[in-house]
């Protein structure tokens, strides 16, 4: 590994113990629960979702098949939408709909998502991080622009979710 990839390593480890730190010790209700009078992303949502996005842009980075259905996550989630979802663009209903889950199935589907992630990172070399990944954007996207956005968002909905566990009264470390 470089310096830089040693930073995204890092990054998204950052990320994991976030995630395990806002699930711990809560019930699928209280990760379920939805702020704003019911309209808010749930804990349970939130986390799905970072982990999804993760999984979605490190796969098509990598050019392997997503852990969500390579590893059986998306049949023991149960989940009504496509194995492709990632949450993007949920309406409240689909939010809704992710509940029933337990902390120990977000954390599992997240360090597996995790452990893949750095995986990848690991095999990488700064020219690889130039790379053009998706030419549609202008200026294209590099691979290094595609992982620090991964990072950015998932640590924005990490914080959120974090939040959403301060107002159900859980304080704490998070």
């Amino acid at each position: 590994m470089s310096a830089g990839t040693d930073l995204l390593v890092d990054a998204f480890g950052r990320i994991r113990e976030v995630v395990e730190e806002v699930v711990s010790g809560l019930g699928p209700g209280e990760l379920a629960e939805r702020p704003g009078g019911g309209e808010g992303n749930s804990i349970c949502w939130l986390v799905w979702h970072l982990t999804r996005v993760q999984d979605d842009h490190i796969a098509d980075a990598a050019g392997t098949e997503q852990v969500w259905t390579a590893q059986g996550w998306a049949k023991r989630f149960g989940l009504p939408f496509p194995a492709g979802s990632t949450g993007y663009g949920h309406s409240r209903k689909d939010v809704a709909a992710v509940r029933d889950l337990t902390a120990r199935q977000l954390t599992g589907y997240h360090t597996a998502v995790h452990d893949t992630t750095v995986d990848y990172v690991a095999t990488l070399q700064v020219k690889d991080l130039e790379r053009v990944i998706d030419s549609s954007w202008d200026p294209p996207v590099t691979l290094a622009v595609r992982l620090i956005s991964v990072i950015a968002d998932d640590l924005q909905h990490a914080g959120q979710a974090a939040y959403v566990r301060g107002l159900l009264g859980h304080r704490g470390r998070v």
